[in-house]
């Protein structure tokens, strides 16, 4: 990465930190864990690209590694991304030979995604990227910490899921 860019990344983060440290130290929670979210994604994205991987493939790799062969609207769900945005990811995923799109004889309504043999061999590149970020991440922090933030988070989610299921 560019020594400008590097620097530019520097100060948003030391500006994302002096604000929640002095400015607002008690915002709201969705800031501080959607800035907290932009730091894990640009620091993993920096490091994908060394690999001319891009983010938003990251997410459907992960996917898929764990459940190959799923619709495109399935993916989609999976990602939380509309099925547009999923099946331009797909298409360029296709050209660089990481996916290959299919429909059945029995149903051509249904676009399946199966990973290739180099988008599985991208698994052994990739994980351990993202590993490091979590590790640069918790660098300094308690193991009991990190549960604990984990258990934290996960409360949220589900509270969160429930609301939205109890709204509809």
């Amino acid at each position: 990465m560019p020594k400008a860019s590097a620097s530019r990344d520097t100060e948003a983060a030391s500006r994302i930190l002096r604000h929640w440290r002095e400015g607002v130290p008690h915002d709201r929670m969705a800031h501080l864990v959607k800035d907290a979210t932009r730091s894990f994604l640009r620091t993993l994205q920096q490091r994908l690209a060394r690999h001319g991987v891009a983010l938003g493939h990251w997410t459907f790799l992960r996917i898929l590694w764990e459940r190959d062969g799923l619709t495109k609207r399935e993916l989609s769900i999976e990602a939380g991304v509309a099925e547009p945005t999923t099946f331009t990811a797909l298409r360029a995923m296709e050209a660089l030979g990481y996916v290959r799109l299919e429909q059945r004889p029995d149903n051509r309504k249904n676009v399946y995604v199966f990973l290739t043999p180099q988008g599985r061999k991208l698994k052994r590149q990739l994980v351990p990227l993202a590993e490091e970020v979590n590790a640069i991440a918790t660098r300094g922090v308690s193991e009991a910490d990190v549960a604990t933030t984990r258990r934290v988070l996960l409360a949220m989610i589900d509270n969160l899921a429930q609301d939205e299921a109890e709204s509809l």
